[in-house]
């Protein structure tokens, strides 16, 4: 009975088989990547090099820990972990996701992610927050996509790790133009005091987001949690522009 019901299981992947979302060819084996072929997660732009110990840029190398930015001007959040850099097929499927609503993308996107954090963990080389934050889109902004892509990221990264995801309380107060339409200057004035947290938080959260660019986002919200009673904030995010 048992091996009737894994032939009936696996009908749909016969005839059906998954497409790889990057390339459009089918996966090569039924593995957690269903929705991306071998070739192109061999392909994946893994960040490998050294990178600020604070805000994750690139270093050219040698013995310093943090850029010049950071230690110049610290910003408000301890860390960022971000394990892809945004190149392709990365990018493509970020766009995909985030405005065009390909939710298989997003699928893979969050398994990608999940799997990196764990694959950190289990090497010693990340500290479990008590909580996630995903950072919120404004009312207006969500009733347009439909979803929230920063918490459809959280979800398969809560599960695994075993991780509450806050979302009540914390809200973003200004609909504020989008991030990718301005430059570095720009794009911190237009986050300043965007984000309120109306509830006490742990002292140790993760916020999740999709890209970190120049990271005035997530430092916006980072100082907003900070002022709600976290003490140390990471940033956990997908790819690194």
């Amino acid at each position: 009975m048992h091996m009737v019901y894994n032939w009936l299981k696996n009908i749909p992947w016969v005839l059906y088989p998954a497409t790889c979302v990057a390339c459009g060819q089918a996966p090569l084996a039924r593995t957690w990547q269903r929705d991306l072929c071998e070739a192109c997660h061999a392909a994946l732009p893994w960040r490998r090099g050294p990178v600020c110990a604070q805000c994750g840029t690139a270093l050219a190398g040698g013995e310093a820990l943090h850029c010049g930015s950071c230690l110049a001007a610290p910003p408000a959040y301890d860390r960022v972990f971000a394990p892809l850099g945004y190149a392709s097929p990365v990018g493509a499927l970020v766009t995909g996701f985030k405005f065009h609503g390909r939710l298989a993308y997003g699928r893979v996107l969050g398994e990608l992610l999940t799997e990196a954090l764990a694959s950190a963990q289990a090497a010693g080389a990340l500290v479990l927050p008590a909580a996630l934050v995903p950072v919120p889109l404004h009312r207006a902004r969500l009733a347009g996509r439909g979803f929230n892509q920063a918490l459809e990221l959280a979800r398969p990264v809560g599960r695994r790790l075993g991780l509450p995801i806050l979302a009540r309380g914390i809200r973003r107060r200004q609909d504020t133009p989008a991030q990718s339409t301005l430059d570095a200057r720009a794009r911190r004035a237009n986050v300043r005091g965007a984000f309120a947290v109306e509830r006490p938080v742990p002292a140790r959260v993760a916020i999740v987001d999709d890209v970190v660019t120049t990271g005035a986002t997530v430092d916006a919200l980072a100082r907003a949690l900070r002022q709600a009673g976290a003490r140390e904030v990471q940033v956990w995010a997908l790819a690194r522009a």
